[in-house]
């Protein structure tokens, strides 16, 4: 007898069909079950997911805190033409919803030929206004001119000044603002899925969204759902353990930034 489209037959091949495209096998389950080739296919496709994750948020937020430090630590401690206007500009740009700029960025990267490439993901993310606020105002205060002041004097260069001096007395904001930085590109969504169209440079946030739209309109069944649910509680594992790591780096004094 012929299988029915909706029987178990279909819903195994809708759940191949969610990791990556049938090779036209089929798999017999009890309901609510994933076959062992299934689930190999929809490990393989997470794990990957996954490991895009983490390399946008690592390199996103290691990029957008050298950033955020060299513009806050240069607002707050260097006397430049236009730094007030320029800040005044970067206090706007934090009032402008992420999501309005995510056209006009498509299409710039699409003048670059960089969509659908972990460039695409991570630059957009480079830029951290809050971040440049944050570090800023945290330098101005707890970065001791006469410090800065004692350094140069004793003939160490600007950027030696800001690496032995300004740095680790900036850095409770600096692990803050990694850590912010981290999250939002651990759980960005509509960026990556407006620039991404390959399955394999899919973040978690876009992957898992792929494989609900699966389950609901392909008729995935509980089998999918299952794994979508256990999928999103372990995405937050990483988080809880970024966390875990920084949270020490905050217990910092004013007095630790001494030039060596």
């Amino acid at each position: 007898m012929t299988p029915k489209p909706g029987g178990q037959n279909g819903q195994a091949e809708t759940v191949r069909q969610g990791a990556r495209p049938s090779d036209g096998s089929r798999s017999t389950t009890h309901p609510g079950q994933t076959p062992l080739k299934d689930q190999r296919h929809l490990s393989s496709y997470y794990l990957r997911w996954l490991g895009n994750s983490a390399l946008y948020a690592v390199t996103s937020g290691i990029g957008a805190t050298a950033i955020a430090a060299l513009a806050g630590y240069a607002f707050a401690k260097l006397r430049f033409v236009g730094r007030n206007a320029l800040f005044a500009l970067l206090l706007g740009l934090i009032m402008v919803p992420a999501t309005a700029l995510v056209l006009p960025t498509y299409l710039m990267m699409a003048e670059i030929e960089l969509v659908n490439s972990v460039w695409a993901v991570i630059l957009p993310s480079l830029l951290n206004p809050f971040g440049v606020y944050l570090l800023r105002v945290y330098a101005y205060d707890s970065v001791p001119d006469e410090m800065l002041e004692a350094a140069r004097i004793d003939g160490a260069g600007e950027f030696r000044v800001f690496r032995s001096v300004a740095l680790p007395a900036m850095r409770p904001a600096l692990v803050t603002v990694l850590l912010f930085s981290m999250v939002a590109t651990w759980n960005n969504f509509f960026l990556p899925l407006v620039m991404l169209s390959d399955q394999d440079l899919y973040p978690l946030t876009v992957g898992l969204r792929s494989w609900y739209l699966s389950a609901t309109i392909g008729n995935g069944g509980p089998a999918l759902f299952n794994v979508i649910v256990i999928g999103s509680l372990v995405a937050i594992i990483p988080l809880i353990a970024a966390f875990l790591l920084l949270q020490r780096y905050w217990r910092g004094g004013l007095t630790i930034g001494a030039l060596k």
